[in-house]
């Protein structure tokens, strides 16, 4: 009855969360309701007993939207006086917002220590083996059966990084380079000149 009943209150948040992430005007609001929803999704992953994917939807997801809301605030002109301004007025709504996730996060501990949530019949073909913890199975999976499979994302993700460094610095006019060697083999004498002004005259740039 528990399972149940944390299932269909993670379900419901990260449904309401994810339509308010579509539907909300302000980009930082949207970003910080789309967390919501990672988190209310990694709660429903751990109901399913799949701790390692709920871990994944929190330090990758999360991680990645941190990262978003960076180049969100970088590349819009938000206006930080009215947010702080806001602050206050929205201050009960978020504490409202804290205490139930607080309480999420304590269903969901409770649950867990009763046991997974059953969705359906396990038809026997994809059972770890015996002694070994999701993670350690998945694990297994990956570096056996799909070892190319895996090795091959990693190749493609690693040529989509070099691309994107590769297109992003490129010559543009009016901007001065950087020599590396230059500045390593600069000495101290030429980079700072001692002087010894006079009382009162102060220094001349």
């Amino acid at each position: 009855m528990i399972q149940a009943f944390a299932f269909y209150l993670f379900a419901g948040m990260m449904l309401f969360s994810g339509a308010v992430t579509i539907l909300a005007r302000n980009p930082v609001h949207s970003v910080l309701w789309l967390i919501l929803a990672f988190f209310n999704a990694a709660g429903l992953m751990v109901l399913a007993g799949a701790e390692f994917i709920a871990m994944l939807l929190v330090i990758v997801y999360v991680g990645a939207v941190a990262v978003l809301f960076l180049f969100v605030v970088m590349m819009l002109d938000i206006d930080f006086a009215e947010l702080r301004a806001g602050f206050i007025k929205n201050f009960p709504l978020g504490m409202l917002l804290a205490a139930v996730l607080f309480v999420e996060l304590f269903v969901g501990i409770v649950v867990r220590s009763a046991g997974s949530l059953q969705l359906s019949h396990a038809s026997g073909t994809a059972a770890p083996a015996a002694g070994l913890t999701n993670t350690q199975a998945i694990g297994a999976l990956l570096y056996s059966k799909y070892l190319f499979l895996f090795e091959a994302a990693g190749i493609i993700l690693l040529v989509a990084m070099i691309g994107a460094i590769v297109l992003t610095h490129r010559q543009r006019g009016g901007v001065r380079g950087q020599n590396v060697s230059k500045q390593v083999a600069r000495r101290p004498e030429e980079a700072t000149i001692n002087v010894q002004p006079e009382v009162g005259k102060g220094v001349s740039l």
